[in-house]
């Protein structure tokens, strides 16, 4: 007979993998809805709503996975003391493929759940919009857009170019921090040369 945590365990493990399989099926098409995903997950749908009572809850909950991962790596990098265009290009480089993985979320952010998801990447927004002040503060960014701004407006970049990226496959990190460094008023060839310096 199954013991409490065994059945914990199997429900936590459902509850990752249909978080795991709406990633990929919003991915794909991010209209579609808790019937889709639940195939995909091969769970019924009644098992889905078990965990995710609304589309939106379901959303949510992919918002605080992708905000919980950046948060990570934002506040490692910050922690560094290393140089703000330097620190840029190592947070592109380590949060690529989280950006990758939740890049339907910039469609879904566009939609109905603009609101939800734009009040639980606070978090994020804060600690890009840091970064991007030390850099202007060290005179390494541009200045002509406030700090929090500038951030929002190369962080955007890299969400749109990780869903080019995934349609034709010609991208990378590589021309996601070329560019938002560019964005970010860094000289190209000072840009390219932290990039290629990156381990």
């Amino acid at each position: 007979m199954p013991t409490e945590s065994s059945r914990a365990r199997s429900m936590n493990e459902t509850r990752d993998r249909i978080l795991d399989v709406a990633l990929d099926v919003l991915g794909e098409n991010p209209d579609a809805g808790m019937g889709d995903i639940a195939s995909a997950a091969g769970v019924v749908r009644r098992t889905v709503y078990g965990h995710f009572p609304s589309r939106l809850d379901l959303v949510r909950t992919l918002t605080e996975r992708a905000v919980a991962e950046m948060t990570a790596v934002l506040t490692d990098i910050n922690a560094s003391g290393a140089a703000a265009d330097a620190a840029w290009v190592e947070f592109i480089a380590r949060v690529w493929p989280v950006t990758h993985r939740y890049r339907v979320l910039l469609a879904l952010r566009r939609g109905e759940y603009g609101e939800a998801i734009h009040g639980l990447l606070g978090p994020v927004d804060e600690l890009l919009a840091d970064l991007v002040e030390r850099g202007q503060d060290g005179d390494v960014f541009a200045q002509h857009l406030p700090a929090g701004t500038l951030s929002q407006v190369a962080y955007g970049v890299v969400f749109a170019l990780a869903d080019d990226d995934q349609q034709n496959g010609t991208l990378g990190a590589r021309a996601a921090t070329i560019t938002t460094l560019l964005m970010l008023g860094v000289p190209e060839t000072r840009a390219v040369t932290l990039v290629d310096d990156q381990p």
